[in-house]
């Protein structure tokens, strides 16, 4: 009898706890605070980092600057200031740490005083690089470039901000880029002295350094010698039409520029130079035009001049790199079927071998980002996300024993009532019989006895990816723990899975991507707990255009898509094709400009389909899109109105081609969840 009563009270225990769980929503996502920019210090023992708070009633993200032991002790915060700060960097001999806060980088000691500001340049200076004698910091900032003195860029600025004309003038392309107008506006590098005092341009000229073609952060590093500074540049003369970026050093104290790679035509980034000085390693895309190559590590040899690719036979792409102090071994990220492990590649590798016995994972099972190896070689610091846990700080033995520690748990207790499911691996044939995978995620109090809704949540890109990483813009688990099951399928042109899979989007947007996709949704809906009657399916950008495109091509008859969410879609090709302010994407997508490809470009926009249009759609977009300018959501809705059929329009303003302030995106979460559940009712 007492058995059957403690059964029974661990059963009642049971279900109370499931009734108690709480449901994750859009609203405890906005309460995940942001742990990111790991950095270790030079001894190898504190590692620097960021937490960033959301300010909800502000409208804004605040970040600040931590540091902890690399075991995963003494956590203190070090600034505080009422803005944010960010952008931690040690100085070599760990004395030191550079930020920015209030849009000037300053330094202070690891305990957080003795704060000095080093620079006081009116346009701001951001991304701070020490050089390896700690003498100088070389930064970022946007100037006009026929200004010679702060002053007058300071002059420029108040002329503008005083003169009741506010019109754009410009005699060149890529005259405006993301979010902002860049008219005449120039990305300059500067080094400044860590006394302070006045800040030199390093790289004068009507230019950007780095291109927003190659802008991969901090693009620019000293010498070991700290005598010279290698930065990027595009030497093209129309910019928007060229996705090359060229290497090249300045003598910073003749300043004589020397050019490194100028000649080839495809990006070339991430300049690191080994500790030694005999090597500057570098990421590089071979083909000119196309932003979604190969990105391959390349060595140059400073002596010699001779380039060689380090990962020669590797088929994925390199996302981010270091080098071992003793400057023998390159440790690397890459995309690897929705995970980002570590790899490593020799700096001098014996290319007789096969590529398997010289590029080596190191820590693979998670989706990996800002490396950082200690001085002994023998430690890792890194951030890693999944999709049911935010990024945290970790450490990992570099020889690959041992596993992953975690420094911190930042968002552990916030997050345990929710119970966010870990994503489900999937694989099924898509166009021309390839091999397809992507993730399933089920909300949290999953019941296999119960039939759910299904959203398909499709990326953009196109050549991007579904990862198994936490994400703040579209975070799957606010969709499922609505009560949905949500899909997340890695069509063609996503990376991750060979660049071979990468290249087949481009031309054919609509076509084997769409049977990759279609294929995968009827995978899905075989399984007992799909209701294959209440399916929606929502995307931005590249996956705006597939939901535009699905809009016309709702006929598959193995099941109907009931809703529709297109965020910052492309719609009208023809239209977006010169709108868009990267030209050499259009360019490479679809061979040529409207009036170079017409077949292309007829066969596969959405809106020459726009006479099947009939289900429910849900529209948005940004106003300061520049991206996927924000008239093709207007083409959109106005297309669904005339054709009654159900829609809604939403424009932000004062967003771009993504929604990131904290009110702008709880209410775009809200709209969406309500139209979703009007026609899907899970």
């Amino acid at each position: 009898m007492k058995r059957i009563l403690l059964t029974a009270f661990f059963f009642a225990l049971g279900v109370f706890s499931a009734y108690a769980q709480s449901t994750f929503t859009i609203n405890d996502l906005v309460n995940v605070k942001r742990v990111g920019d790991p950095q270790m210090s030079p001894d190898g023992k504190v590692v620097a980092f960021t937490i960033g708070v959301v300010d909800k009633a502000a409208n804004r993200t605040v970040t600040q600057i931590f540091t902890i032991g690399v075991d995963g002790t003494r956590q203190k915060q070090i600034s505080s200031n009422p803005g944010s700060s960010s952008s931690p960097r040690w100085s070599p001999d760990g004395k030191w740490l550079a930020f920015v806060t209030g849009g000037q980088i300053w330094v202070t000691k690891p305990d957080g005083t003795d704060r000095k500001q080093i620079t006081k340049i009116s346009t701001g200076a951001g991304g701070p690089i020490w050089s390896a004698d700690g003498n100088w910091i070389a930064f970022g900032s946007d100037v006009y470039p026929d200004c010679k003195t702060d002053e007058c860029n300071k002059g420029e600025d108040e002329k503008a901000d005083k003169s009741k004309v506010q019109a754009h003038v410009t005699e060149r392309l890529l005259y405006r880029h993301w979010v902002e107008w860049r008219d005449r506006k120039r990305s300059h590098v500067f080094v400044i002295s860590i006394n302070g005092g006045n800040a030199r341009d390093v790289t004068p000229g009507d230019f950007d350094s780095p291109p927003y073609a190659a802008a991969t952060g901090a693009d620019y590093a000293f010498s070991p010698d700290s005598r010279g500074l290698v930065y990027v540049r595009n030497p093209d003369k129309i910019e928007a039409i060229s996705t090359n970026s060229d290497l090249y050093f300045v003598n910073l104290t003749d300043n004589l520029v020397k050019p490194i790679t100028e000649g080839m035509k495809g990006y070339d980034v991430s300049p690191l130079f080994t500790p030694d000085g005999k090597y500057l390693l570098y990421r590089s895309q071979a083909t000119p035009g196309f932003e979604a190559d190969r990105w391959r590590i390349m060595r140059y040899n400073i002596n010699s001049g001779e380039t060689v690719e380090l990962t020669r036979g590797f088929d994925q792409q390199v996302e981010e790199m270091t080098v071992s102090a003793d400057g023998k071994t390159i440790f690397f990220t890459a995309a690897e079927r929705g995970k980002a492990p570590i790899f490593t590649v020799p700096v001098e590798p014996d290319f007789r071998l096969r590529i398997a016995t010289h590029v080596k994972k190191v820590a693979g099972g998670g989706f990996y980002s800002n490396l950082n190896i200690s001085s002994d070689g023998k430690t890792l610091v890194f951030a890693s996300s999944s999709i049911s846990t935010p990024a945290e700080i970790m450490r990992a033995n570099a020889d690959g024993s041992g596993g992953v520690t975690a420094l911190t748990t930042t968002n552990k207790a916030t997050l345990a009532p929710f119970g966010l499911q870990r994503p489900d691996e999937m694989d099924w044939k898509g166009g021309l019989n390839a091999n397809v995978h992507g993730l399933l995620l089920k909300p949290a109090n999953f019941d296999p006895a119960k039939k759910y809704p299904l959203i398909v949540l499709i990326h953009g890109g196109p050549q991007s990816a579904w990862n198994d990483s936490w994400s703040y813009r579209w975070n799957p688990q606010v969709f499922a723990n609505q009560g949905y099951v949500v899909f997340m399928p890695n069509p063609r042109g996503s990376t991750g899975y060979g660049q071979k899979f990468v290249d087949e989007i481009s031309a054919d947007w609509g076509g084997k991507a769409y049977t990759d996709i279609t294929n995968g949704v009827a995978e899905v809906i075989k399984k007992p707990f799909i209701d294959k009657s209440r399916i929606g399916a929502a995307g931005a950008s590249y996956g705006g255009y597939m939901v535009d495109w699905l809009l016309g091509h709702n006929n598959d008859p193995r099941f109907k898509f009931a809703a529709f969410v297109s965020h910052a879609g492309v719609y009208n090709l023809e239209s977006m094709a010169t709108a868009t302010e990267e030209l050499w994407f259009v360019n490479w997508e679809f061979k040529g400009f409207p009036w170079q490809n017409p077949v292309l470009y007829n066969k596969w926009s959405p809106n020459k389909f726009a006479e099947n249009f009939a289900t429910p759609t849900l529209v948005s977009c940004g106003e300061l899109d520049y991206r996927v300018p924000y008239d093709q959501s207007m083409q959109l809705y106005s297309t669904l109105q005339l054709k009654n059929v159900p829609s809604k329009l939403i424009v932000f303003p004062d967003e771009g081609h993504w929604i990131l302030k904290p009110q702008n995106s709880e209410f775009w979460y809200g709209n969406v969840l309500d139209w979703f559940k009007k026609y899907l009712k899970p």
